[in-house]
């Protein structure tokens, strides 16, 4: 019986799309009021299911559920097939935003390393952070220079007040195993308006 289950539930998982947003137009709509918007914006007001469509008849639209669960529920006078390729526009932006969003970057260093290297090291950084993106910060040790960590922490002090202005630490340094690690976030910078004299 098991064995059946977890076949159909393979089955089940490879066939079945989760469900897009659905929404209830025209005569598919089946509330007695609705509160009305035009296609404009602007409110209508609350009106019988029949006036709302008599008003969409009128402007050659389609009248659109938007908030089914307000009350009462809220439609819209617009063109369906604009509605819905711009939320699905919207919706897919948002993915985007939001898988760009939460990845996390590394970059590595060494106690050690030249001005130039570093500098190389730290726009990457800084680049990193204006994407959104969380870094990590990794200074690695090799053989004798485990007995110089002071020099790891340096390292990992250089980096967090070279990007003060725009990074919080999300994670001190700490040692684990040759590597000092420590995360640091983006942080939203405040716009501040100028005066003018």
């Amino acid at each position: 019986m098991l064995k059946y289950l977890s076949n159909y539930l393979t089955l089940a998982g490879r066939f079945f799309k989760p469900k897009k947003a659905f929404w209830r137009i025209n005569q598919n709509i089946r509330s007695r009021e609705l509160r009305v918007i035009d296609a404009d914006g602007k409110q209508i007001g609350v009106l019988s299911v029949q006036e709302a469509l008599k008003k969409a008849a009128e402007a050659e639209l389609d009248l659109v559920e938007i908030a089914p669960a307000a009350k009462p529920p809220v439609a819209k006078i617009i063109d369906f097939a604009k509605f819905r390729y711009q939320q699905e526009k919207k919706e897919k932006e948002s993915r985007r935003k939001e898988k760009k969003g939460s990845e996390q970057k590394e970059v590595w260093l060494t106690p050690f390393m030249g001005e130039s290297d570093y500098n190389v090291r730290l726009e990457r950084v800084k680049e990193f952070l204006g994407e959104g993106n969380k870094v990590r910060i990794v200074v690695r040790f090799t053989g004798p220079q485990m007995s110089h960590r002071e020099f790891g922490y340096q390292m990992a002090e250089k980096v967090k007040s070279d990007t003060q202005d725009i990074a919080g630490i999300d994670q001190a340094p700490k040692f684990l195993g040759r590597q000092l690690m420590m995360v640091l976030t983006p942080v939203k910078q405040k716009v501040t308006p100028e005066v003018s004299s």
